[in-house]
C-alpha cells in the first residue's frame, strides 16, 4: 500500500474524543476537488492527493466503525481497521466511474471491519456456517426490531422469534447473545465536562454543513446495492428466489413451517434451500462488486 503520509491514529492512550476532534479538522471535499485529487493519484501516484482523499473521509470511516461497537472489541482497533479499508478504497478508486469516493469506500470499510471482527471472534470459536454468521451480524438489529435491545438474557418468546427469523436454533441465539453482551458504548455519551460545551460522540462524526452531500452519497450507495442485488439474483432459480426473498429480504420473514407447507417439503429442506441460495447470492454479489469496483483492470 502506498504511503499516504502521517494520519491521525486512534489509541486507548489518546482517547476517542480527542481522535474525533482531530479528524474533524480535515475539510470535506466538493465533487470537483475530489475528482481532481483522484485523477492526480490515478495518473501520477501523487501521495499528497491521496492523503487529502483519505483524511477527508476519516469521519465516514469512524461513523461506520461506531456501528460495530457492540462486539466487545476495542473501539480504537475497529476504527483503525476501518481506516485500512478506506485506504484500500482510495488506492483502487477510479473517478471516471461517475460515483463519489464515499459510496465506493463504504464497501471497503465495512469489509475490512467485518474481516477483523470475524478474525477476532474466531479465537472463541465463532460458528462458521452461513446462518451463524448471519446471526452474529444481525442479532442486535433483530433485538432492536422486537424491542429487546436492553434485555440481558432475553425472554423465551423473544429468543424463539429471533431464532425463527434468522434460521438458527434457540440455543445458538442464547449463546451468541451472552457472548456479545457488554462492551457497548453509546453514540449519545457526552464528550467534555462543561455543561455549556459538552457534546455527544455522534456530533463529531460528520459535518452538519454536509447533510445534503451525505444524503446524496447514501442514496447513491443504496441505488448501487439494489442494482447489484437485482443482477446477482439472476443466478437463482424461481424457487430459490422466492424462498430467499420471503426468509431474508422482507421486514417480516415468513416461517420455515409456512414455507414447508407452500412447497410441500420439510422445514429442514427449506432451510437448506435458503442457506444455499443466500450463499450463491452472496458469492455472485461479491463477484459483481469486484468487477464493477475494481480499479486495477485496464
Amino acid at each position: 500500500m502506498a504511503n499516504y503520509g502521517n494520519l491521525p491514529a486512534p489509541s486507548p492512550e489518546q482517547g476517542l474524543n480527542r481522535y474525533l476532534q482531530e479528524i474533524r479538522k480535515f475539510p470535506m471535499l466538493e465533487p470537483e476537488e475530489e475528482y481532481m485529487l483522484a485523477k492526480r493519484w490515478v495518473d501520477h501516484e501523487d501521495t499528497g492527493a491521496a492523503h487529502k482523499l483519505v483524511t477527508s473521509h476519516l469521519r465516514l470511516a469512524a461513523k461506520i466503525a461506531m456501528g460495530y461497537r457492540g462486539y466487545g472489541l476495542p473501539q480504537a482497533e475497529v476504527i483503525s481497521e476501518a481506516n485500512v479499508g478506506l485506504m484500500q478504497a482510495v488506492k483502487r478508486f477510479d473517478p471516471e466511474r461517475g460515483f463519489r469516493l464515499a459510496t465506493y469506500a463504504m464497501w471497503w470499510i465495512r469489509a475490512s471491519i467485518q474481516e477483523y471482527i470475524l478474525r477476532s471472534w474466531s479465537l472463541v470459536k465463532l460458528g462458521t456456517t452461513s446462518a451463524q454468521k448471519k446471526l452474529f451480524f444481525n442479532l442486535r438489529k433483530a433485538k432492536a426490531r422486537i424491542g429487546a435491545l436492553e434485555e440481558g438474557d432475553m425472554r423465551p418468546e423473544n429468543v424463539a422469534r429471533i431464532a425463527t427469523d434468522l434460521g438458527v436454533t434457540e440455543d445458538e441465539v442464547i449463546s451468541m447473545n451472552r457472548r456479545m453482551s457488554g462492551g457497548d458504548a453509546s453514540l449519545n455519551a457526552m464528550i467534555g465536562s462543561d455543561s455549556d460545551s459538552a457534546t455527544e460522540w455522534q456530533d463529531w462524526l460528520e459535518d452538519t454543513d454536509a447533510d445534503q452531500a451525505m444524503q446524496y452519497e447514501e442514496k447513491d450507495e443504496l441505488t448501487f446495492r439494489r442494482e447489484l442485488m437485482a443482477e446477482a439474483m439472476e443466478v437463482l432459480n424461481d424457487r430459490e428466489k422466492d424462498i430467499l426473498v420471503q426468509r431474508r429480504l422482507q421486514d417480516q420473514p415468513i416461517t420455515l413451517e409456512d414455507l414447508s407447507g407452500q412447497y410441500d417439503v420439510s422445514r429442514e429442506r427449506i432451510r437448506q434451500i435458503e442457506v444455499r441460495a443466500f450463499e450463491k447470492l452472496q458469492q455472485r454479489m461479491q463477484e459483481l462488486a469486484r468487477e464493477k469496483g475494481s480499479m486495477e483492470s485496464a
